[in-house]
């Protein structure tokens, strides 16, 4: 039997470490972690996607993206002959955003935010209170490897001015019902993890690994 390839996009900032608890039949399945690379100058998402798409060698794959990855894997869709396209805790048009982003698009306050603290964690440790940030700085520290100004600032512009209104009906949807940063009001169409928080690709582990193989195998596109 010839293996699924399935090829896995970390979220904005995070490193493909982020999957290090996922784990698919190896019999069935052969995992590809993918990382995010420096943006050119003035690259558009779309050209980003095609020079990511690169990085898929094998035909209907499976694509699997983490919030700001999942809007990437369904741009780099457009290049790639794919087996399926997998998105989890992200959006599948910018009709699913929250108001708040869709106010940064609108007033361009996204550019105001202060992204060069990113480059040292510790920096924002000094202003978290309560244990829950701490905690979430951990995670922070660990998995976010992408922190260079230029980066962040690319990846959150493209994020906040994605221009998808149609939904592509063949992707696949898994969000948690506690997602603080694309809020459950706003998506439709989605297998719903309850107690799932926008980083559930680390804290549901267990409902992924128990339920992606069936979903890729199942479900067809």
């Amino acid at each position: 039997m010839q293996k699924i390839h399935v090829y896995f996009m970390p979220g904005l900032a995070a490193s493909s470490l982020i999957f290090e608890r996922i784990e698919l039949p190896e019999n069935v399945f052969e995992i590809h972690l993918l990382d995010w690379e420096m943006p050119i100058s003035r690259e558009i998402l779309k050209e980003y996607a095609k020079r990511m798409a690169s990085l898929v060698t094998h035909e209907n794959a499976v694509l699997v993206g983490v919030s700001f990855g999942g809007v990437l894997v369904q741009e780099m869709a457009q290049f790639l002959k794919l087996k399926k396209v997998i998105i989890i805790s992200s959006v599948k048009c910018n009709l699913e955003v929250p108001m708040r982003m869709k106010f940064a698009k609108s007033t361009k306050a996204y550019k105001l935010l202060p992204t060069g603290l990113m480059k040292n964690v510790d920096v924002l440790a000094k202003f978290s209170f309560g244990t829950i940030i701490k905690q979430r700085l951990k995670l922070y520290e660990k998995y976010l490897s992408m922190r260079e100004k230029v980066y962040l600032d690319w990846a959150i512009e493209q994020m906040i001015m994605w221009e998808r209104t149609e939904v592509d009906t063949k992707v696949i949807h898994i969000h948690g019902d506690m997602d603080e940063v694309f809020p459950i009001k706003n998506i439709k169409n989605c297998h719903i993890i309850k107690g799932g928080t926008h980083i559930m690709i680390l804290s549901k582990f267990r409902w992924l690994n128990e339920n992606l193989p069936r979903i890729i195998l199942e479900e067809e596109v």
